[in-house]
């Protein structure tokens, strides 16, 4: 069993969204002590964001490739295997301006492949990743669950990873957290009663 855990908080220990997801993996490997665990931190190692200097990079023959192009298509490769490579996937996905970070974003936009992570067919896209677990560890300052604002965050994932073939995707929300101590605390108290006695079951 191989698990990647993803991190895109700005906010290193200060971070609701990375105490949450190693929650979650702490939980999971009790359970399956065998895990393999692949860990990244988009905050502290990010990705370039996708430009047209990435896709000249990957349309460019290997040996015709400089070095900075060389390193951009392998960078790229090593994202894309560890993400297929991965049975769970544990995603730390805070809210910023009623959106996912950038670093997640740019993330993204290495795993979305065509021919690698979903194909298009006469009868429309068909996604490859079919038979992966994912949890994405949702925290916000404000309530957006059901809300129109959730469209540039939770929704946002679930498309996307449903357009990858994702049908096992889970959520553990953390919201409301700028509401003062009482519900702060008690958002806590409720995704981490979620993680240990829910998620897994």
């Amino acid at each position: 069993m191989k698990l990647l855990h993803i991190d895109s908080s700005i906010l290193g220990d200060h971070s609701t969204s990375r105490q949450l997801s190693r929650s979650v993996v702490q939980s999971f490997t009790a359970r399956q002590p065998d895990t393999q665990v692949v860990y990244r931190d988009l905050a502290n190692d990010s990705l370039s964001h996708f430009s047209g200097a990435s896709l000249a990079a990957l349309s460019t023959p290997a040996e015709g490739r400089s070095a900075a192009q060389q390193l951009e298509v392998a960078t790229n490769e090593a994202t894309l295997e560890e993400f297929l490579a991965a049975d769970v996937v544990v995603i730390g996905a805070p809210m910023y301006n009623f959106t996912i970070p950038s670093q997640l974003k740019a993330w993204i936009d290495r795993i979305t492949v065509a021919g690698r992570t979903f194909r298009y067919t006469e009868a429309g896209p068909v996604g490859l990743c079919t038979g992966k677990k994912v949890i994405v560890v949702s925290t916000a300052g404000g309530l957006h669950a059901g809300q129109a604002t959730s469209a540039g965050h939770d929704d946002l994932l679930k498309v996307l990873f449903g357009f990858l073939g994702v049908t096992d995707l889970q959520f553990v929300s953390a919201h409301g957290l700028a509401y003062g101590e009482e519900p702060r605390s008690s958002a806590l108290a409720a995704a981490q009663k979620y993680i240990d006695e829910s998620l897994f079951v």
